[in-house]
């Protein structure tokens, strides 16, 4: 059991780490916006002058109370991980990184490799058990309780809060970012799904053992 555990957390924190370096190098840098419910929080900023910081608890309490009773308290446990560790890993890359990844007149190249960097983390998050927040944990229950695909279920949440964005950014923002959202939850779906990331997970120790999880 707790081989189990420290497996998933593992794998969980890999995957932040992936999503919050791919969102702060590619989408951050580049302007491109968000879904989900920071995309809604934006939203608000910008109609009511609302912080983001209230309107995501608002949001983000109800969602994980009902998922914690319909999908159980290990997953919450898990997107406490996953919500925390992604915090941390952003704000430090935030404030040490180097990089610039500026593509200005070439925003499919970020809207791109931003989906595709981060859907493999997003997925590895997803498929070890964990989520980075409400909008996560009710995708989620939305795709268990209607049988439809998680990136489906992804694409379409988060199209339909970028399409309102449009009262406050430009086509081209929404264009490109709703393009790196389909990138985004198809390559979610695929590490989600896919039989080549399971729940085993070895891990070698310093006196040479492995631990299965």
């Amino acid at each position: 059991m707790i081989n189990n555990r420290l497996g998933e957390t593992l794998m969980i924190l890999i995957g932040s780490f992936i999503l919050a370096t791919s969102l702060y190098h590619f989408h951050f840098q580049n302007n491109l916006s968000e879904g989900g419910f920071l995309g809604i929080a934006l939203l608000v900023k910008n109609s009511f002058n609302i912080s983001p910081s209230i309107t995501t608890l608002i949001l983000d309490i109800p969602i994980i109370l009902m998922a914690g009773f319909f999908l159980g308290k290990r997953l919450l446990i898990n997107t406490f991980i996953g919500a925390v560790s992604f915090s941390i890993f952003y704000s430090i890359i935030e404030k040490t990184s180097t990089v610039t990844l500026q593509f200005e007149n070439h925003l499919f190249i970020p809207a791109i490799l931003g989906g595709v960097f981060a859907g493999f983390g997003l997925g590895l998050i997803l498929k070890f058990g964990g989520a980075t927040g409400g909008d996560d944990l009710l995708t989620i229950l939305m795709s268990k309780k209607s049988n439809i695909s998680i990136g489906k279920v992804y694409f379409i949440f988060d199209a339909c809060i970028l399409l309102f964005s449009l009262s406050y950014l430009s086509w081209n923002e929404v264009g490109y970012t709703i393009l790196s959202v389909g990138i985004c939850a198809k390559v979610t779906e695929l590490v989600y799904e896919s039989k080549y990331f399971t729940k085993s997970v070895s891990i070698k120790t310093t006196n040479g053992k492995r631990l299965h999880a």
